[in-house]
């Protein structure tokens, strides 16, 4: 019986990890837009809305720990635990129609598009001001 157990958990491992490429929750690396260096670590989760949204879960860099360009309540505050993406919902083979804010601008935008690349390895992130829009590349921690 222990034998059999064991045999189909190996051969669910693959499945479950195939899933968990299809699907943008768990943590990310932000990037840097002009060095890509590594900014924040930020945590993709289920809501109790049940759309997706992102929120830091670390800064890595010390120059990101302080939302020093927000405005308001922000200003000077921690970004650790601050929302950056939330109401997103699926929309063609990813996620989208949300809002996002970015502290190291201390700009909000409309997310237009957060889709999986490079076998679930990358997440863009696609958010509009008015109408520019910027995708920005986080990479999966694993």
């Amino acid at each position: 019986m222990r034998k059999t157990f064991l045999a189909l958990a190996a051969l669910a491992l693959p499945l479950l990890a195939s899933a968990a490429d299809n699907s943008p929750i768990g943590r990310w690396k932000t990037l840097d837009d002009e060095t890509g260096k590594v900014m924040t670590i930020a945590e993709v989760y289920q809501a109790q809305n049940g759309k997706l949204a992102a929120k830091i879960v670390e800064a890595v860099d010390p120059s990101a720990a302080t939302c020093t360009k927000c405005d308001g309540a922000k200003k000077g505050k921690s970004t650790v635990g601050m929302p950056i993406l939330w109401n997103l919902s699926p929309v063609n083979g990813g996620w989208g129609g949300g809002e996002g804010y970015k502290p190291s601008a201390g700009m909000g935008f409309k997310a237009k598009s957060v889709k999986l690349v490079d076998g679930g390895n990358k997440l863009e992130v696609t958010g509009c001001k008015l109408f520019i829009c910027k995708t920005a590349t986080w990479v999966r921690v694993h």
